[in-house]
């Protein structure tokens, strides 16, 4: 049936389609001058112009949800055809509700990390709330039951073996190279733009970046929801952690159909590459001074690849005024469910209305007081209920110097003792010198209504009974 859908929707578009099809979908260089700016890198690119060509591989349900393994077009690079891959669900309910109500859900594109895979859970979870999701599989690795593509999997597409039992139909960058641990090509780096034979230009150009592809990708993901009967189109998000993590704030400063993000461990500490084009048109600086729709980082305090300190650049150079970041102590590149719910609350506010985000209060620090001990003070939200206030410091780490990975992973944050006096909550920070700087910031604990289940960063199913916000962190 589906070669028959393909068929007859190549005789209803006609010649013309074909002739189409074969145009690269973005344009040569002009006068062989590389693109030098992150605006130059996508003017006049519409992720709507070309047809999706929209394959299912598989579909299933499971507990009134429908699922489906899909691939869709990203586009035409040197004359091949590139294909995403992904798992995409929404519940079955929306299917009745269209009958008289028309769009109904808002949709979310949910981008992996680095090593990892687009999966079932994260969209099944989803589903359960109220949500269509497609996760991409931008480096070509599916979990999925019934249907899935390890690194193993994706060699033996690469390779055509069609016969093995293991054969899986997967993204397929076409003439170029996007895939991830491992890249299809040895020569292939994510932090370069120089060009080889599987490249996009003949010279060093962004956009032979990875990067740059899997954000193409990424909007095109916004383009299949968009297309989705079940899905309101003016209702879309994007996330994903670590490497997903950037990717959410390329798509989010490059496409204004993105009307809520949160990234994760990713996406604000890509800002100081050697080279001169990457620099301009890729790193994470660029980006975030484009992005004006609302947005939550999920920062863990010793995070190696969204550094706190790089965090802190970000929220000065976000267009929005509509922002919010959670950060736990002593955690790397993961959190505790408290945390990881901020994700989903953010959508359910900024994509459902269903979910009111408490204000987010300015720490006061002062160095002198009565005692000579500094002191950090908070004012909580008082229209809503909470748990606790934490405040946590450190002289661990380099205000000047870039703030590498390494040094980040060790820091130890204290926690202080805080003390209540009427709507202000206040802690000392007993100090060793005044010789190294300080850094200090704030976490108010919040009690959620009902339990909130989601997919983790790793794909584990959680449920938060809580919340935790932090305020802006303190540097001196």
């Amino acid at each position: 049936m589906k070669h028959l859908f393909s068929l007859l929707a190549a005789l209803i578009l006609g010649p013309a389609s074909w002739l189409y099809a074969a145009k690269d979908s973005l344009p040569p260089l002009q006068d062989s001058k590389a693109l030098q700016t992150v605006e130059e890198l996508w003017a006049g690119y519409d992720p709507h112009k070309e047809p999706l060509e929209t394959e299912v591989l598989k579909e299933w349900e499971n507990d009134g949800i429908v699922l489906r393994i899909v691939r869709y077009r990203i586009g035409i690079f040197k004359g091949k055809k590139a294909m995403m891959a992904g798992v995409y669900g929404y519940p079955k309910t929306a299917d009745r509700r269209l009958q008289t109500a028309g769009h109904t859900l808002p949709g979310l594109v949910q981008i992996h990390g680095g090593g990892q895979f687009a999966h079932w859970n994260a969209v099944f979870a989803n589903a359960k709330r109220g949500y269509a999701t497609i996760s991409i599989a931008w480096a070509g690795r599916i979990d999925a039951p019934g249907y899935h593509v390890g690194p193993e999997e994706v060699k033996l597409f690469w390779d055509g073996k069609t016969n093995d039992p293991n054969y899986r139909l997967t993204t397929d960058w076409g003439a170029l190279d996007a895939y991830h641990a491992p890249c299809r090509q040895q020569g292939t780096t994510f932090q370069g733009v120089g060009s080889h034979s599987w490249t996009l230009d003949a010279i060093a150009s962004p956009r032979n970046s990875p990067w740059f592809l899997c954000a193409l990708g990424a909007r095109r993901a916004l383009t299949f929801l968009e297309q989705q009967p079940e899905v309101d189109p003016s209702r879309l998000g994007v996330y994903g952690h670590s490497m997903g993590g950037k990717l959410t704030v390329m798509t989010a400063g490059a496409d204004s159909r993105v009307k809520a993000a949160a990234p994760s461990c990713g996406g604000v500490s890509d800002r100081d590459a050697g080279n001169a084009l990457y620099r301009a048109a890729i790193c994470d600086d660029v980006y975030l001074r484009q992005i004006s729709c609302p947005i939550v980082f999920l920062s863990p305090a010793n995070d190696f690849h969204g550094r706190i300190n790089d965090l802190q650049k970000a929220l000065g150079e976000i267009k929005s005024a509509d922002w919010r970041v959670t950060c736990a102590p002593h955690h790397n590149h993961q959190d505790t469910e408290a945390y990881q719910v901020a994700g989903p609350l953010w959508f359910d506010q900024h994509l459902k209305g269903s979910f009111v985000w408490p204000a987010t209060p300015e720490g006061t620090l002062t160095l002198k007081t009565a005692n000579g001990v500094p002191a950090f003070s908070v004012n909580p939200d008082a229209s809503k209920q909470f748990l606790f206030v934490d405040v946590f410091y450190t002289q661990q780490g380099k205000e000047e110097a870039k703030d590498d990975g390494a040094n980040t992973r060790v820091r130890f944050w204290h926690c202080a003792k805080v003390k209540q006096h009427k709507d202000t909550w206040s802690a000392e920070l007993p100090l060793l010198d005044t010789d190294r700087p300080l850094w200090v910031y704030a976490n108010v604990r919040y009690p959620l209504e009902k339990p909130v289940t989601g997919a983790g960063y790793y794909y584990g199913i959680y449920t938060a009974k809580e919340f935790t916000k932090r305020l802006k962190i303190v540097l001196t």
